[in-house]
């Protein structure tokens, strides 16, 4: 697997999405819905805040982020999620900056021990950049097809956004 062309997957296919949210009004972007987070605010934002903490991992940070701030909370525990007008500047800001720390991992294999918090108790992890870059790109995955749900409840036709329909080459055929 390549991660940067992974990764420019990701960011490719989330432009797309953010591109079938930009046009919702605030109301249905913060409209309650019995999947995800439970809205598509809150589940886009945490998409975003969980891939910032994933890349701190993946940076070398091995102790949990004291006092988070609430744009960087996945759990949004600190508050309302971020509009999607700071969202997604902030997110595609953020992806650049992700995508160049991603190219300059060197080594994928070698495994850190990682401490994070969850309900108030802390867990040990090992991990190597490999799998947390995994995890991150199988999270977004995962929480993006909740969101592309919650955008067919709201009556907003999509579009595939397969790797294979983003990513290969298509050839004609005679």
């Amino acid at each position: 697997m390549n991660p940067l062309r992974t990764y420019d997957y990701l960011v490719l296919s989330r432009s797309r999405l953010l591109g079938w949210v930009r046009p919702l009004s605030r109301e249905q972007y913060d409209s309650d819905h019995p999947i995800g987070m439970g809205s598509l605010a809150r589940t886009l934002h945490h998409i975003r805040a969980a891939e910032w903490s994933y890349m701190q991992r993946i940076l070398g940070r091995t102790e949990p982020v004291k006092d988070v701030s609430p744009e960087h909370d996945p759990e949004i525990t600190s508050g309302c999620p971020v509009s999607f007008e700071v969202l997604e500047p902030t997110w595609e800001r953020e992806a650049k900056e992700h995508r160049g720390a991603i190219a300059a991992v060197r080594d994928w294999d070698s495994a850190t021990i990682y401490t994070t918090i969850w309900e108030d108790r802390p867990y040990r992890y090992r991990a190597s950049p490999a799998d947390i870059f995994t995890q991150l790109v199988l999270h977004e995955v995962h929480h993006r097809a909740q969101a592309l749900h919650i955008l067919r409840h709201l009556g907003v036709s999509t579009e595939e956004i397969d790797y294979n329909a983003l990513m290969w080459e298509h050839i004609e055929s005679d």
